[in-house]
C-alpha cells in the first residue's frame, strides 16, 4: 500500500510588522517623556532645608546678675562698631596712659590696639557706662593671643582707650562690678612707698634690717 503525501498546511501570515519598524518610534518617545520630566523637574522649586533649632542654655542666676547692663544683641553692637570705626579712621581717639601701661607691661603695641579696634568686634556694650569691649588678636613672636580693648565713647563722636589687657579667658564677657574694679585699683598712676630701716609693730630689733636666712 502506497501512503499518500500528507498535505503541509501554510504558515499562519502575522500583520504585525518587523520590529525594525517600531525601534525608532519607541526610542523617540522614551527620549520626550525623558526630557518632560527633567525639565519638569528644572521648574520645580528647591525643597527648603530642615532648619534646625538653636537650644540655648539658660543663665545661672549669678550669671545673670553679673550681666545686668550689659547689652549683647546684635544691633548694639553692629551699632557701637560702625561708630568705633569712624572714630578711628577720623582719628578721635585718645590712648589713655592705662592702656600704655598694660600694653608695656603685657608685650603688644600701640598699633596692635588699633588693630584690634578695625579689626576685631564689639564683644559688649555697657550702656551705663558707655563702654565697649571690644575683642581681637594681635602676634607677638608668632604665637596669636588674644587682645581686650575697653573704649568710652562721647556724645560728639570722640573715643578714649580706656584700658586694653591680655584676658585668661577670651570668650568671656567681664561684668560691669569686675570693669570698675578693674580700672579702680589698676589705675594710671604707680604708686611707690619707701621702707625706713627701723623697729616695726611686733618685731624685736635695734633698728637694723632682718637678716634674710
Amino acid at each position: 500500500m502506497t501512503k499518500r503525501p500528507s498535505k503541509q498546511q501554510p504558515a499562519a501570515r502575522t500583520d504585525t510588522p518587523p520590529a525594525h519598524d517600531t525601534r525608532p518610534g519607541m526610542d523617540l518617545l522614551a527620549l520626550r517623556a525623558q526630557l518632560h520630566r527633567a525639565e519638569k523637574a528644572a521648574r520645580k522649586p528647591p525643597e527648603p532645608a530642615p532648619s534646625t533649632k538653636k537650644t540655648t542654655t539658660p543663665l545661672k542666676p549669678q550669671r545673670a546678675v553679673d550681666l545686668d547692663g550689659v547689652s549683647t544683641d546684635e544691633f548694639s553692637l553692629g551699632r557701637a562698631h560702625l561708630k568705633l570705626r569712624e572714630a578711628v579712621y577720623d582719628a578721635r581717639y585718645h590712648i589713655c596712659p592705662h592702656a600704655i601701661q598694660h600694653a608695656r607691661a603685657e608685650g603688644f603695641l600701640e598699633h596692635d590696639i588699633m588693630h584690634v579696634l578695625l579689626a576685631g568686634r564689639v564683644k559688649a556694650v555697657y550702656t551705663q557706662e558707655h563702654r565697649w569691649l571690644v575683642a581681637g588678636y594681635f602676634e607677638a613672636h608668632g604665637v596669636k593671643l588674644p587682645l581686650h580693648v575697653v573704649v568710652q565713647h562721647y556724645r560728639d563722636g570722640h573715643v578714649d582707650i580706656v584700658t586694653a589687657f591680655v584676658p585668661k579667658n577670651p570668650h568671656h564677657i567681664i561684668s560691669r562690678a569686675r570693669l570698675a574694679l578693674m580700672l579702680r585699683y589698676d589705675d594710671e598712676r604707680i604708686r611707690t612707698r619707701t621702707a625706713q630701716a627701723g623697729n616695726k609693730v611686733g618685731y624685736r630689733s635695734k633698728g637694723k634690717w632682718k637678716k634674710s636666712a
